[in-house]
């Protein structure tokens, strides 16, 4: 039977201390959004990779819980290595000795506190943001089991199923975040100005391949890459499908649940 208690949407900074006892006993699976604070371009929030990465485990929560499987959305991890938005005013990066000790402090406090299946629901895709996180997870997979799972959009298998500026990598702030961020959080998309920027085609991967470090030196003046004019809800809602069978997919594959076939597009 499905846990009725714990219908969507189940956050846990708003259970009570027996509401999470009583959710604990029933092995959830732990939804940890994670994001950034750095520029977006000038027609999204800074926040944007932390309410992509909420509205994905909302998403995933849905689909657990009609699968009969319960699952608690932790509060997002909201700051991160970002060094490529450094130039811009708000962004806030941490080194990534701090970052990496934080993500491995608070995974090791969920393990400590009896919950055994730990989901990070990741957008933020700075380079050596994934590069951390992989590393960590092999550490702690090593030191405690297999605990945690990542969802790794850069992974080959299922970045060729998302949009083509997407596989460009020069995806920042354009049309794809864009798309995402209009069906999440469609008030704090600036649409009037997203629909006047022009198209940036600088090929990110190959200036950072080059030795770029920062937004600006690859090419994105406005910290944007893509065509944020481009973007729509229909896009989003088509991307929001696609990374979340890649969740649920990993979760299955990592756990062993039975979850209901997703199968991406071809």
């Amino acid at each position: 039977m499905r846990p009725e208690r714990f219908a969507p949407p189940c956050r846990l900074a708003e259970l009570t201390y027996p509401e999470a006892e009583q959710l604990r006993e029933l092995s959830p699976v732990v939804l940890l959004p994670m994001g950034s604070v750095e520029a977006h371009g000038p027609h999204l929030p800074l926040g944007t990779d932390s309410y992509l990465s909420e509205s994905l485990a909302q998403s995933v929560q849905t689909s657990l819980y009609d699968a009969h499987h319960p699952s608690v959305i932790a509060p997002t991890v909201c700051y991160a290595l970002t060094h490529f938005a450094s130039e811009f005013a708000g962004t806030v990066s941490l080194s990534a000795e701090s970052a990496l000790a934080q993500l491995r402090g608070i995974l090791v406090a969920f393990h400590r506190a009896g919950f055994e299946r730990i989901c990070l629901v990741n957008s933020h895709l700075e380079p050596a943001h994934i590069a951390g996180i992989r590393q960590l997870v092999s550490e702690l997979r090593t030191e405690y089991g297999p605990f945690v799972a990542f969802p790794d959009q850069t992974e080959k298998r299922w970045a060729r199923t998302l949009s083509a500026e997407y596989k460009s990598g020069s995806c920042h702030a354009g049309s794809y975040e864009t798309s995402l961020l209009v069906l999440a959080r469609p008030d704090l998309c600036r649409d009037s100005i997203a629909h006047e920027l022009p198209a940036n085609q600088s090929d990110f991967l190959a200036k950072v391949r080059a030795g770029a470090t920062t937004f600006k030196q690859a090419g994105g003046p406005q910290a944007y890459f893509g065509q944020p004019a481009a973007a729509n809800a229909s896009e989003g809602k088509e991307l929001l499908a696609l990374l979340t069978t890649m969740v649920l997919t990993t979760i299955a594959e990592t756990w062993g649940l039975p979850l209901p076939p997703r199968s991406p597009p071809r």
